[in-house]
C-alpha cells in the first residue's frame, strides 16, 4: 500500500498534469461547432477529475485519523535511517513477490491524449442529442410541446409559436433547460447564473416588481379583503371565488368538523393568527411558482441563440416542397448531400444543384452518379426488381431506401439497447426515447413490478430501475 506522502505527491502531480492538458485544449482553437463541442466536454472531464483529486487531497490533509502526522513524524524521528531502510525492504520484497508486475506511468496517459482524440473524433458527443437538435445547435421542445396541448384551458397555438412564447409547466422546462446546458454548454457555469438571478428574483418579488406577480407580492391586500374561510384555513383574493368556495362539499365538510368541536365563534387573536399563516403558506407558494418562471425565462435568454436557430430551423423545415426536401440538409457538419434511392435524382435537379453545390462538392457528386448508373444499369440486365442499396438504410413507406441525410440526421446508425425490453436494441434516439411509452417496454416494467412512470425515463437496465424504485419510496 502507498503511503500517505506518496498518495499526496501522485494526486498533485495528476491536478498538474490536467491543468497543462487544458491548457493544451485551450490552444487548438476549434474552428466547427463539432470541434467545439468536443473540446468542452473535454475541458469539463479534466475539470471533474481536478476537483474530485482536490477533494481527496483536502481530506488527506485534514488528517482526522492522524496517520499522515504519525508517517512524518516516524520519517524526522531519531531513527529516520531505520525507517528508511524498513521501507526500501519493504519495496524490495513487494517486487520480489511480483516481478512481473507492469506499471503505467501518469504521464503515459497524457501523452497518448492527442492520439486518443484522434480516434474519438468525437463520436462520444453525437449520442448525447436527439436527432432534432442537431448536435446541440438546436432545441427539441416536442415532447414538451405535446404536454402542453394537452393541458386544460391553454391557449392552442402551433410549435413556431410556442418557442417564442412558451410557457413553463411541472417543472418541464426548467428540467429540459438544465440538461441542454450540460450536454450543449458543459463549461457553463449554471450555478452562478442560477445564484445572480436568485438574488435579483428576491429584490424584485420584495419591492413587488416581479413581471406578472405584482399583485401577489403583498400579503397586505389579502390580509385586509377579510376573504379568509376559519373552518378551511384559506384566504381568498375574490369575493365570487370565495361565495362558490362556501358550497364545496370540502369547506362543508370542513366546517361541520369546526362545529362538532364546539367552535361556533373563534377567538379574533387565534383567527388572526391563522390568517396570517394561511397568508404567508400562499406567498411562499407563489414566490416558488414565480421564481421557476423567472429562472425558465434566464435559461432561455441565456440560450436565445440556439432559439433562434430552432425557429429558423423549424420555418424551414415548414416551408421545403417535396422536390426541394430531395436535397437534404445536415444542420451537424452544414454539408450538402444528394442520395438516391433508385432515381437519378441528379438529373432532375440539376437546375438546383448547380446554382448551391460548390465546383469541387458538384465533381464529387458526379463521379458518385456515374458509379451508381453504372451499377444499376448492370443490376437491371440481372433482375429489374432489386433495390440499390449499399448503405444498407432503412427503408421507406415506399419500399426504397431513405435518404442517407435524413438517416444521419436522426442518428439511425446508433444503437440503444434496453435491458428492460429483453436486450432489445433501438436504432436512433427517436425510437429509443419513444419507446418508453410503448407495449415491450410498459409490459418489461410490469413483469418487474415496477410502475411505468416518467420517473423511470431513460432507465435501461433492470438493477438500475429497481435502484430508482427505492429511492422514489416505491
Amino acid at each position: 500500500m502507498e503511503s500517505i506522502l506518496e498518495q499526496q505527491r501522485s494526486a498533485h502531480e495528476e491536478i498538474e498534469r490536467l491543468e497543462q492538458a487544458i491548457v493544451d485544449q485551450h490552444l487548438k482553437n476549434p474552428k466547427t461547432h463539432k470541434e467545439r463541442l468536443t473540446h468542452e466536454h473535454r475541458v469539463c472531464e479534466f475539470l471533474d477529475r481536478i476537483s474530485s483529486r482536490s477533494h481527496f487531497l483536502h481530506n488527506l490533509y485534514e488528517d482526522t485519523d492522524g496517520a499522515r502526522k504519525t508517517e512524518i513524524d516516524a520519517l524526522s524521528g531519531a531513527n529516520e535511517f531505520s525507517e528508511f531502510y524498513a521501507r526500501l525492504k519493504s519495496v524490495k520484497d513487494y517486487h520480489r513477490r511480483y516481478p512481473n508486475e507492469s506499471v503505467e506511468p501518469l504521464e503515459l496517459e497524457f501523452l497518448n491524449q492527442a492520439q486518443k482524440e484522434r480516434e474519438d473524433d468525437g463520436e462520444d458527443q453525437t449520442t448525447l442529442f436527439s436527432g432534432e437538435e442537431g448536435g446541440g445547435r438546436f432545441l427539441d421542445l416536442n415532447a414538451v410541446f405535446e404536454r402542453y396541448l394537452n393541458l386544460k384551458g391553454v391557449r392552442k397555438m402551433d410549435y413556431l409559436i410556442y418557442l417564442s412564447e412558451f410557457d413553463d409547466f411541472e417543472g418541464t422546462l426548467k428540467s429540459y433547460f438544465e440538461d441542454f446546458f450540460r450536454r450543449a454548454k458543459p463549461l457553463f457555469n449554471i450555478t452562478d447564473l442560477r445564484s445572480t438571478a436568485r438574488a435579483t428574483f428576491e429584490e424584485q418579488w420584495r419591492e413587488g416588481k416581479v413581471i406578472g406577480w405584482e399583485k401577489q407580492a403583498g400579503a397586505e391586500e389579502e390580509m385586509e379583503s377579510g376573504l379568509f374561510c376559519p373552518a378551511c384555513e384559506k384566504q381568498f383574493t375574490k369575493q365570487t371565488v370565495y361565495d362558490a368556495h362556501l358550497k364545496g362539499k370540502k369547506h362543508i365538510k370542513a366546517a361541520e368538523v369546526l362545529l362538532a368541536k364546539g367552535v361556533a365563534n373563534p377567538d379574533p387573536v387565534v383567527l388572526q393568527e391563522t390568517r396570517a399563516k394561511a397568508v404567508r403558506e400562499r406567498e411562499d407558494k407563489d414566490r416558488e411558482l414565480a421564481w421557476q418562471e423567472r429562472l425558465v425565462a434566464r435559461y432561455a435568454e441565456v440560450l436565445g441563440e440556439q432559439r433562434e436557430d430552432t425557429k429558423a430551423n423549424v420555418e424551414r423545415k415548414q416551408a421545403l416542397t417535396d422536390r426541394e426536401r430531395t436535397v437534404g440538409f445536415d444542420a451537424i457538419t452544414g454539408e450538402l448531400w444528394v442520395r438516391y434511392c433508385g432515381l437519378n435524382l441528379w438529373k432532375l435537379n440539376g437546375t438546383v444543384l448547380n446554382e448551391i453545390l460548390l465546383p469541387s462538392k458538384k465533381k464529387k457528386l458526379e463521379h458518385e452518379q456515374e458509379t451508381i448508373d453504372i451499377t444499376m444499369a448492370e443490376s437491371d440486365d440481372d433482375d429489374e426488381d432489386k433495390i440499390y442499396n449499399p448503405l444498407k438504410l432503412p427503408l421507406g413507406w415506399d419500399g426504397k431506401p431513405i435518404p442517407y441525410w435524413l438517416y444521419k440526421l436522426h442518428g439511425l446508425g446508433v444503437e440503444y439497447p434496453c435491458e428492460i425490453c429483453g436486450n432489445y436494441v433501438y436504432m436512433g434516439r427517436k425510437a429509443f426515447d419513444k419507446h418508453f411509452q410503448e407495449w415491450r417496454h410498459a409490459h418489461g416494467m410490469r413483469c418487474l413490478g415496477i410502475p411505468n412512470t416518467r420517473h423511470f425515463h431513460e432507465i435501461t437496465m433492470i438493477e438500475d430501475a429497481y435502484a430508482r424504485k427505492l429511492r422514489v419510496g416505491g
